[in-house]
Formats: structure tokens, C-alpha cells, sequence
């Protein structure tokens, strides 16, 4: 009795896992398909705890208090702002029980282990340190406890494929002769340093493609446990999880015309890279806030831009309110979103509706750059790369072919920005020096807010 309820329980979580990642490809039923997989997550829990081989529940318990007391803390505290890096530490924090799943079970068998099971054993623990470390080394970039541009040096990927290949080789050698520990630890211990090889040298431009790319090596370490372990729950969890954030990987590459390779070992945003953008000819143009303020109060239609600025100045609220604004004096209001815009899939929509925008007024970069033509006023909120107009018109720039958002076609264009930076990419933005491009100075928030008041002045 005991092993059907598990095994239903199994069942009924991997249908719901599913169900909810189908839930998750669409924002009108993304919180269907959180609560579907929340739900999920609850009865492959409680099908574990019910499993003949626990001897005692004290560690289990402990644990799932500490950790439930942990992931309520960071719900409370974390703002929607600093999602990115919450997400990455999540990737860590499951890479890391993954790849101790794996030491755990190679230590306790003395390295004695069939091949077959050696073969997802080792996987597991390869694949769950490397995301760990880099998981890691992702989170303190984007919080900015170390740099956010590539650090590079002299034969950086001869030394790093040389560093995966002596892993790789490791790995083989201990399926094809088990038993070795201080060769599986030295296994161990070389991936945990290429995970921070592999992050160190991509720069906070390319973190949407990261933290994707991280969230699939996380899951595909988390099936290796699955087959390990022999659950098979983990196993559809780990590949739906895996797969999924790595197709979402290359559609975030396709979106910004590169290649995953590119993106891992391309450095973009280095010193090189940004120099090849060239120097911008002219001045950027200060404007007054006032006159920007009377230009959006007559405006027929206007079109807000968030980038990562808005999500730094935490300034979505200030944004939305002075689109309510602008719509109660008879303005249409609409925001063009492109994929990569932040740093992490989704940050620009998740910022979005924590403002509570409404999804209608979201407009994806195809649907939106038609309207830029007649569009009298664009409000460009911290956003760079993506509204860079050298991605369609300079062949030698870094980011030459990128699909961008052509606010430069607007009537109008006000681009608000802390300074006269470059942005996390390095690259000089022609926008910023084009006639009908106007620069407002200064914290985003603060700016917004005044605004909405010469707004209403107006």
C-alpha cells in the first residue's frame, strides 16, 4: 500500500510539473502554472517522506525547517529588483545538493559502483559543481560584490577546454576503472574551479543567457541525482527543467543574433569588444525635465522602454503611475519589451507586474517597432544595448544584426540615465547623440516622480 501511494503521488507530480511548465509559457496563466507546480513539488515531497528506506526523520525535519525558514525569509526580503540574483543563488543551492547527493552515494558505496550508475553519479556531481561555483560567481556580479565586465587573459579558453577536457577525462576513466576516491575528488574539485573559469570571462550584458543556461546545467545535474537514486520523479523534474532553460537559452541567443558559444567564450563587453564600437561623433543634448514633462502631457501616443536602470532605481511604480497619468489625459500608453532586456528571462515583465501593468499594454519587440514611426514621445528607462541603433546599421559593431527596439524612429526620444556611461556592455550608444534624442540626468525614480507632477501641471 505503502508503494502505490508513492509511486501515485510520483505520477501526480510529474503531471503537474508539467501542466505547470505549460502554464509558465504565458503570462495569463504563469500563475496557474506556479501554483500547478507548487502543488507538484508538495506531493513528490510528501511521496519522499513516505519512503520504506528512511531510517529516522531527524535530519530530514531539520533541514526542512531550515530551509523553509531560509526561502521564507528571502520571499519577505528580497525585492523584486534583486530577482536575478536570488535566482542565481536557487541555481546554486540545488547544483550544490545535487553534487553532495553524488559524493554522498560514491563515499557510502567506497567507490565501488556499477558503470552505468558511475556514469550518472559521476554527471551528477561534474555537472552540479560547476554550476554551483558559477552560480555563485553570477550572483556576486549581479549584486556588484565583484565586476561586472569579462575578466579575460592571454590563452583564457585554451586553458579552460584544457581544464574541462582533464575533468571529462577524469570522469571516463573512473567508469571504465571505479573505485578511485581521490581521483573522484580531484574530479570534483576541478569542476567547482571551471564553474568559475566558465562565468568569470561573460560579461552582465549576456546574464539573461547565463542565468538560463545555469537554471538547464541545474536541472540536468538534478535528473543525474533521479537516476541515481532511482527516483523517477526527479528524473522528469531534472530533464523538464534542464531541456526547457536550455531551448530558452538559444532563443534569448537567436534574440540577440549570437550563438551560445559566442556568448561563453566571446568576452562580450571586454575592453576589445568595446572599442570596436568606435567613438560617436557630437554631444549628447541635455533636456529640462519641464519640457519633456509638456511634450508627454500632449502627446497622442507614448511608449516606455525599460532596461535594467528602471529595475536598479526600482523605479516601475514611478512608472506605471505616470503612465496612469498620461492615460487620464487621454495619452496611449504602451511599453516595448525586448527578450533580453535585464538580467534574467522575463525581468523587464516580472518588474512590470509587480507595478501591476497590465499584460495587454506589453508589447514584444516585433509588435511594437511598427508603432515607433508614430509614436510622438519614447521613454527610454536604463536600457542600452537593446535600443542601440549601430545593431542595425554599423556591420563592424559588436552586436551588428541584434533584432533591437527602433525607438530612434520615434518623434521623440528621452533616454533617462544616471550619467554618460556606457552601460554594462561597454559599447557607445549612437542613440544618445541623435537630433531627436533628448538626455535627462539623475536617478530614474526620483526623475519619474518629479515628472509626474510637471506632468500634471501641464
Amino acid at each position: 500500500m505503502q508503494t502505490y501511494f508513492i509511486e501515485l503521488s510520483y505520477l501526480l507530480a510529474s503531471v503537474l510539473f508539467i501542466l505547470g511548465l505549460k502554464g509558465l509559457s504565458h503570462p495569463e496563466t504563469a500563475k496557474r502554472g506556479m501554483h500547478l507546480a507548487e502543488f507538484g513539488m508538495l506531493m513528490a515531497i510528501i511521496g519522499t517522506l513516505m519512503h520504506h528506506e528512511i531510517v529516522t526523520y531527524t535530519w530530514i525535519l531539520s533541514g526542512l525547517v531550515i530551509g523553509s525558514l531560509i526561502g521564507l525569509a528571502m520571499g519577505f526580503w528580497v525585492p523584486m529588483t534583486a530577482m536575478p540574483q536570488r535566482t542565481a543563488l536557487s541555481h546554486a543551492f540545488g547544483a550544490f545538493a545535487a553534487a553532495l547527493v553524488g559524493v554522498s552515494e560514491f563515499y557510502r558505496h567506497g567507490g565501488h559502483v556499477d558503470k552505468i550508475t558511475m556514469s550518472a553519479l559521476g554527471f551528477e556531481v561534474m555537472l552540479g559543481a560547476l554550476t554551483t561555483t558559477g552560480s555563485l560567481l553570477a550572483f556576486a556580479k549581479l549584486q556588484g560584490l565583484v565586476r561586472g565586465t569579462p575578466v579575460t587573459y592571454k590563452g583564457q579558453n585554451i586553458f579552460n577546454m584544457a581544464l574541462l577536457a582533464t575533468t571529462i577525462g577524469i570522469f571516463v576513466y573512473l567508469i571504465v576503472v571505479p573505485g578511485s576516491l581521490p581521483l573522484f575528488f580531484v574530479m570534483t574539485g576541478l569542476a567547482l574551479v571551471f564553474g568559475l573559469l566558465l562565468v568569470m570571462p561573460i560579461g552582465s550584458a549576456d546574464m539573461p543567457v547565463v542565468m538560463s543556461l545555469l537554471n538547464s546545467y541545474a536541472g540536468l545535474a538534478s535528473a543525474a541525482t533521479g537516476f541515481v537514486l532511482n527516483n523517477k520523479v526527479l528524473i522528469i523534474a531534472g530533464t523538464l527543467d534542464g531541456f526547457s532553460g536550455f531551448i530558452l537559452s538559444i532563443l534569448m541567443c537567436r534574440a540577440m543574433n549570437r550563438s551560445i558559444t559566442n556568448v561563453l567564450f566571446g568576452a562580450f563587453g571586454s575592453a576589445e569588444t568595446a572599442a570596436a564600437g568606435g567613438a560617436q561623433q557630437g554631444v549628447m543634448r541635455e533636456v529640462s525635465l519641464e519640457d519633456i514633462a509638456t511634450q508627454l502631457a500632449y502627446a497622442r501616443q507614448v511608449v516606455f522602454v525599460p532596461g535594467y536602470g528602471m529595475a536598479t532605481a526600482q523605479a516601475q511604480h514611478a512608472v506605471r503611475e505616470l503612465a496612469n497619468t498620461l492615460e487620464k489625459r487621454g495619452v496611449t500608453v504602451k511599453y516595448g519589451i525586448h527578450p533580453v532586456a535585464g538580467r534574467m528571462p522575463g525581468h523587464m515583465n516580472v518588474l512590470l507586474a509587480e507595478a501591476n501593468v497590465p499584460y495587454s499594454s506589453l508589447y514584444e519587440l516585433e509588435q511594437i517597432n511598427p508603432e515607433f514611426p508614430s509614436t510622438d514621445v519614447a521613454v527610454v528607462i536604463g536600457a542600452n544595448d537593446v535600443v542601440n541603433p549601430d545593431a542595425r546599421d554599423n556591420p563592424g559593431s559588436p552586436i551588428a544584426g541584434m533584432p533591437i527596439l527602433e525607438v530612434d524612429r520615434s518623434k521623440s526620444v528621452v533616454v533617462l540615465k544616471r550619467g554618460q556611461g556606457k552601460g554594462f556592455s561597454g559599447l557607445e550608444n549612437p542613440l544618445f547623440f541623435k537630433e531627436v534624442t533628448g538626455m535627462l540626468y539623475g536617478d530614474a525614480k526620483d526623475t519619474l516622480t518629479r515628472m509626474i507632477q510637471a506632468v500634471q501641471q501641464a
